[in-house]
């Protein structure tokens, strides 16, 4: 494909990854597969797979520096919940490399289905601002996390995303801490993860290294924006993430639906 033709839509692509993830914490790694498929023109579904999880580590990564310096992040609770899902990215992302690409890439749309469905549902439970790891309390989060970041970690590996719309929840549910901080908590989580992922699919030779210089070029400009729109929409944060994943929903019905027409 000639440079010029996929610059632009990778750079927008970057931009709506980093400003979904600054944004709601989750939900721009699960648009970057189908973005680099059907927008940009990535033909290989393994290929689109490995660099979007480049994509997606490096646009968590600028977007945690943010939520950092605003003293967003759990870093004890977020780093149990990584180690414990890099471990379940490699092994998903081996699994994900022997799949057949088409029929991954329709599984894929039926992940996005799920998702969008569990995150139409309202969270529920008690919060805890001040949930920190030390001796006393290591242990029961310690029983919720590390099972939970597993789970989390081997479907990033195998469906190549970072997984944020599945672990703020999963760091909602694991310590109770508030969702503004599982959003900043859980880039921590998406970098790991992404990165994991990413040097599976590197070493097999599957990341389009050139589309991830335009695609990060985007994503700074898009983090920016997220976090800007994140302090003058915190009053709206419900009514985001319901058109977001009414958004996911439609998306991946159509590619459920193109993959078994491709599959018949």
């Amino acid at each position: 494909m000639p440079v010029a033709d996929f610059v632009l839509p990778a750079l927008l692509s970057g931009a709506l990854i980093g400003f979904v993830l600054a944004l709601v914490g989750g939900g721009g790694s699960i648009l970057a597969v189908p973005l680099l498929v059907y927008f940009v023109g990535v033909g290989e579904p393994h290929m689109a797979i490995g660099t979007a999880a480049v994509a997606v580590a490096l646009n968590a990564a600028t977007g945690l520096a943010g939520h950092a310096r605003a003293g967003n992040v759990r870093w004890a609770c977020a780093a149990s919940f990584a180690l414990s899902g890099v471990i379940g990215a490699a092994l998903g992302a081996e699994a994900g490399k022997a799949f057949d690409g088409e029929k991954l890439l329709a599984l894929f749309g039926l992940l996005m289905v799920v998702v969008g469905a569990l995150m139409l549902r309202k969270r529920t439970g008690g919060e805890n601002p001040d949930v920190r790891m030390t001796r006393e309390t290591a242990r029961p989060l310690l029983r919720r996390i590390i099972p939970t970041g597993l789970g989390v970690g081997v479907m990033a590996g195998f469906f190549g995303i970072g997984g944020g719309f599945l672990i703020v929840p999963g760091l909602v549910f694991a310590t109770a801490m508030p969702i503004s901080l599982a959003i900043g908590s859980s880039l921590l989580v998406v970098t790991a993860l992404g990165a994991t992922t990413a040097a599976s699919y590197a070493l097999s030779g599957l990341v389009d290294w050139l589309l991830i210089g335009w695609m990060l070029g985007g994503g700074i400009a898009g983090t920016l924006l997220g976090r800007m729109a994140g302090k003058r929409l915190a009053g709206r944060k419900r009514t985001l993430e319901i058109g977001f994943a009414v958004m996911v929903i439609l998306i991946g019905v159509g590619i459920v639906a193109e993959g078994v027409a491709k599959l018949a």
